[in-house]
């Protein structure tokens, strides 16, 4: 174990407290009081996107569900279970997915390397390359193809999530709920808005329409 980083990050919590105090002795009673959040963020799990900072966003302001690549899967659990407390309990009004370029997940979507466990996971990345096939291969630069690939994966998504029966639901009873895709730059710190946006099931294909 490196002991000296594990102080430092002790440290550095006592420091951000600290800190945090100097400006509003009651801030941190005023978090534990409870969280709305307007917004819920799905992002990746790479350690260079923290979800708060890229948007200048405050502690209770964002909810946050990440994984790796920003996968909407109908089938994670994890996932649908911080859907469905952000929509139904916290009532978010925007979810976001957002993903990155240069994102490791999708790179390896793109190959045929084993990796180990994660192979399993990104195999639902590689639909989306299958879906997309015939247009990401007329690409003929790779890294260009790799940021199409990115943007296309943050779309699927934004679209799967758009399907499930809790975003549908919301819909359904009249709740204010929009979705979004993004891509973070990570050589910029730019987000993307690549301008996939639901805030109703009218433009999902009507066999992914769900009647309650």
């Amino acid at each position: 174990m490196n002991d000296d980083f594990y102080k430092k990050i002790l440290d550095n919590n006592k420091i951000w407290s600290e800190t945090k105090l100097a400006t509003d002795p009651d801030y941190f009673q005023k978090l534990s009081k409870g969280q709305s959040p307007p917004l819920l963020w799905i992002g990746c799990s790479d350690s260079r996107v923290p979800a708060n900072e890229v948007i200048g966003a405050q502690p209770g302001e964002v909810f946050v569900h990440r994984n790796i690549a920003n996968m909407v899967i109908h089938s994670d659990m994890n996932m649908l279970s911080v859907l469905d407390y952000a929509v139904n309990v916290l009532k978010v009004q925007h979810v976001i997915v957002c993903g990155h370029y240069g994102c490791g997940g999708v790179k390896a979507a793109m190959g045929n390397d084993s990796i180990g466990l994660i192979d399993n996971w990104i195999r639902h990345i590689k639909d989306v390359y299958r879906h997309n096939k015939q247009y990401l291969d007329s690409i003929i630069n790779e890294q260009d193809r790799f940021n199409a690939f990115v943007e296309l994966n943050v779309k699927e998504q934004v679209t799967d999530l758009a399907k499930t029966s809790i975003v549908q639901n919301a819909w359904r009873n009249g709740q204010q709920l929009c979705l979004h895709g993004w891509v973070y730059g990570l050589d910029t710190g730019i987000v993307k808005d690549l301008e996939v946006n639901y805030c109703d099931n009218e433009e999902l294909a009507k066999v992914d329409r769900l009647k309650f």
